[in-house]
């Protein structure tokens, strides 16, 4: 099936897209199923949502509620998590396996309601079990509501960028073969904009994404990468943007020439259509930070297209993006984002803090147990952790646990800070890399203040982290590189404009400071948003107690909650 190549004004469909009616309630069916795609001169059957890749584009206003029913008609089981949407006292659909709910089984339905609060632009939706998310994802877009508008000129036009990846092989094949060796994944064998790899790749000029623009027109790209693996440049060939947003929240506009996004990130840019009439290459390639040891080092393109009669030059120029492995370029851009911080869009961080938390978040090894197919990775298998803890998944989900009062299913003593401080960016022993396994949660007082910080570790190598929260957002007051030094690092916090996110990329052996209100009470689960990090045991659970009030209490459960 081809995505075809359209550009979008306001108020029209992309990718499928759903868009019912002008009621508060909106409502759309997702059917998972095997669909056959050609890219790369080869067709194999994937995993999509209503037979289209990227999926359908859920459109919203601010504090609409959606109902989408999800029918399992795949080969897999499945679940879909609505990626940055806060869903006030309502965990039950936010959907991450085992920690909020059992997967939809082949055959399968489950109805979710996705309650939107106070976000506003654009967020994604995506699979939230195994690797489905490789092709099981789409874009959330969230307008302002009647009487309201952008804090910046309405756009003459809007369009989802989708940033991915492809493999070759079936991505369950990918999965396997990475769980049973114990080592890195097979990286993909391209990239993609809107799920086209672009015409650098063989077999993929005809398929290459296209967005048509007319001179002198402001459009609203509304980027997300939805890749697996990787942290992304991108950027258009003598073009600029302006940056207004990121993750449903308004940003302070500033310029620039290219930008950062890690994996789970969404960022909205306008984009001013002010260069001679001419076709222009938009490109994606990996940052890497010098701390990967495999990754895809191949460009995707798609192509901005003035309307006109022009000769369009043969080959197109690609635009001029930071080094794969800049890591000051990408900390630059990250660094420069700020909430508006108006009166119309106030901000609220938390001043007076009553939970501290550090946690360090690692890549560790352990024993093989000399089977075959780590002989040959030094008999260890990578894992990862967070306080040296390597999640384990239950076998029924944490919120069902909790909700019931079942015990055994998981402990309540995730550690507050290391439970061995050392010099965490340094040169660390080896004896220091075996995590132990757990499923252990932290449970938070219903209204408290909580300040976060990531610590990057060197423990087996330094690498960037893209940190994702669910049922929150979270201002990020501060952030640097080598061990954080609870002293004098919190003296240069930005409490004024800090930007306001879901997901944040700890940089290489370095540190990034959080913090957020615990008032929406509910079993939330935070992980990094590399798909290896998270299959590696990355991840950790907060449940945040329920308040004294009845519009402060976790919802009742819906009746259709798939079974375990």
């Amino acid at each position: 099936m081809k995505v075809s190549a359209i550009f979008l004004f306001l108020g029209l469909l992309f990718f499928g897209s759903i868009f019912v009616s002008e009621a508060r309630v909106r409502h759309a069916t997702f059917v998972v199923q095997e669909t056959s795609y050609t890219r790369l001169c080869s067709t194999k059957k994937i995993l999509t949502v209503n037979g289209d890749f990227p999926g359908p584009t859920l459109y919203a206003e601010t504090g609409d509620t959606l109902i989408v029913d999800v029918q399992n008609k795949g080969n897999l089981n499945i679940t879909i998590h609505w990626h940055g949407v806060k869903q006030p006292r309502n965990p039950w659909t936010d959907g991450p396996e085992f920690i909020t709910q059992c997967p939809i089984k082949p055959g399968g339905r489950f109805s979710q309601k996705v309650i939107l609060s106070d976000e506003e632009g654009t967020l994604w939706w995506h699979a939230h079990s195994d690797w489905s998310r490789a092709t099981v994802y789409g874009a959330i877009v969230i307008r302002p509501k009647k009487g309201t508008t952008y804090p910046f000129p309405k756009p003459d036009g809007e369009v989802p960028i989708i940033l991915g990846d492809w493999w070759k092989s079936d991505i369950e094949e990918v999965l396997q073969e990475f769980l049973r060796t114990g080592g890195d994944p097979n990286s993909s064998d391209a990239l993609t904009i809107n799920g086209q790899p672009g015409d650098l790749y063989p077999c993929s000029k005809q398929d290459t994404f296209k967005l048509v623009v007319d001179y002198g027109k402001t459009y609203l790209l509304r980027m997300i990468n939805a890749g697996m693996n990787n942290i992304f440049f991108f950027g258009i060939t003598n073009h600029t943007f302006t940056i207004v947003g990121h993750d449903a929240a308004y940003a302070k506009p500033f310029e620039s020439d290219y930008i950062t996004i890690p994996p789970g990130q969404t960022l909205d840019v306008l984009l001013k259509a002010n260069q001679p009439p001419n076709q222009y290459y938009m490109a994606a390639k990996v940052f890497v930070g010098g701390g990967a040891a495999i990754f895809d080092n191949t460009t995707t393109t798609a192509i901005l297209e003035y309307r006109g009669n022009y000769t369009a030059p043969s080959p197109l120029p690609l635009p001029i993006l930071p080094n794969i492995t800049n890591s000051t370029a990408s900390q630059s851009f990250s660094g420069s984002l700020r909430s508006l911080a108006s009166a119309a869009h106030p901000i609220d961080v938390p001043l007076e803090i009553s939970q501290k938390f550090l946690f360090t978040v690692s890549m560790n090894s352990v024993p093989c147990n000399n089977t075959v197919d780590c002989t040959s990775r030094n008999n260890v298998r990578f894992k990862a952790s967070i306080n040296n803890i390597t999640f384990q998944a239950p076998k029924i989900d944490i919120l069902e646990a909790y909700y019931r009062g079942i015990n055994g299913v998981f402990g309540d003593d995730f550690p507050r800070n290391p439970p061995l401080e050392f010099n965490y960016t340094g040169n660390i022993s080896a004896a220091l890399r075996t995590p132990r396994n757990g499923t252990e949660v932290r449970v938070l007082p219903f209204n408290s203040t909580v300040e976060l910080v990531y610590q990057g570790t060197n423990l087996l190598r330094g690498i960037e982290h893209p940190m994702h929260l669910h049922g929150y957002s979270f201002y990020v007051v501060g952030w640097g590189l080598g061990n954080f030094n609870k002293d004098e690092d919190p003296k240069n916090y930005n409490l004024v404009d800090p930007p306001l996110m879901n997901t944040i990329s700890v940089p290489r052996n370095g540190w990034t400071a959080i913090r957020f209100r615990a008032d929406n009470p509910g079993v939330w689960l935070m992980h990094c948003h590399f798909e290896r990090h998270i299959t590696w045991g990355m991840e950790m659970t907060f449940i945040v107690r329920n308040g004294k009030r009845s519009d402060q209490k976790i919802l009742s459960r819906p009746s259709d909650m798939p079974p375990c």
